[in-house]
């Protein structure tokens, strides 16, 4: 059973119309607001809960885009409504690719000495450029084995962990960005992976819950959360953005994020170079 099925049809049939209608109820949305935005009537729209009505492929790719559900899923709901899947689910080393990895190659090259990686949808890195490799360097050996997960390998007090001097904070922004990510995808395995990593512990003497460590305040970044961490006895202070693709038409690329760390402050750019 897909994981939009287990919500929305708890012991009961798993229709077209109890899938949509548990999309609909996650994004917390009124039948006739859909239906406005997807173009129809409200008693369409029930009448397609309800079972009453099928829907044409076209109005479950509507109602999907208007709901915003995961790619994936879009092709649960046009299998369950009687249609074949419209999204293929290409992996990355297919020869079909080969473009975007060249792209995402460049990219995360263009980008050092600054660490970038390239994660799928259960954070699993499936590339990564040398400044991450600088970061990583010195944690326990079962994170690195592939496949390499970007959370566990955070959080977990054998990986990147104890060197995180705000490691209260960012291990709340991570999280809470795992939240989200469920919310809005409704996904099982990415459910499990933050319950095993919310309950990771802190390192013993954790000096990271009050402030940023080594003086700092919140106030000292006032435009984003920064990730401080040692690296050879020197604390580098990050921030990050997250790129994905627009208009995805494949499951495994809308499942792609990349994930760029940019020096918070100059001694953290010029550490960068000489490292």
């Amino acid at each position: 059973m897909t994981t939009a099925a287990a919500t929305a049809g708890t012991g009961a049939e798993v229709t077209v119309g109890t899938l949509l209608r548990g999309w609909r109820e996650r994004r917390r949305i009124s039948q006739l607001e859909l239906a406005l935005r997807a173009e129809s009537s409200a008693r369409h729209i029930s009448f397609v809960e309800t079972g009453r009505s099928r829907p044409s492929q076209a109005m479950v790719l509507r109602l999907a885009e208007q709901l915003e559900v995961p790619v994936r899923e879009r092709n649960s709901l046009l299998v369950a409504a009687g249609y074949a899947p419209s999204f293929r689910e290409t992996p990355l080393q297919d020869p079909a690719m080969d473009a975007l990895r060249t792209g995402m190659e460049q990219l995360l090259s263009a980008h050092e000495p600054n660490p970038a990686l390239v994660m799928d949808g259960m954070y699993d890195v499936v590339s990564a450029n040398r400044g991450v490799h600088l970061l990583v360097d010195g944690v326990a050996e079962h994170l690195l084995r592939p496949p390499m997960n970007a959370i566990r390998l955070t959080l977990h007090p054998e990986g990147l962990a104890p060197r995180i001097r705000n490691l209260g904070e960012w291990r709340a922004h991570l999280l809470e960005r795992m939240r989200g990510q469920i919310a809005m995808r409704g996904s099982a395995p990415l459910r499990s992976l933050y319950e095993e990593v919310a309950v990771y512990p802190a390192p013993a003497g954790d000096r990271h819950e009050d402030g940023y460590g080594d003086g700092h305040s919140p106030a000292a970044y006032p435009f984003a959360l920064p990730l401080r961490i040692e690296v050879n006895g020197q604390v580098l202070s990050f921030i990050s953005t997250v790129t994905t693709f627009n208009t995805p038409m494949d499951v495994t690329v809308s499942e792609l994020a990349m994930e760029m760390f940019l020096p918070a402050d100059p001694e953290t750019a010029a550490a960068l170079r000489a490292l």
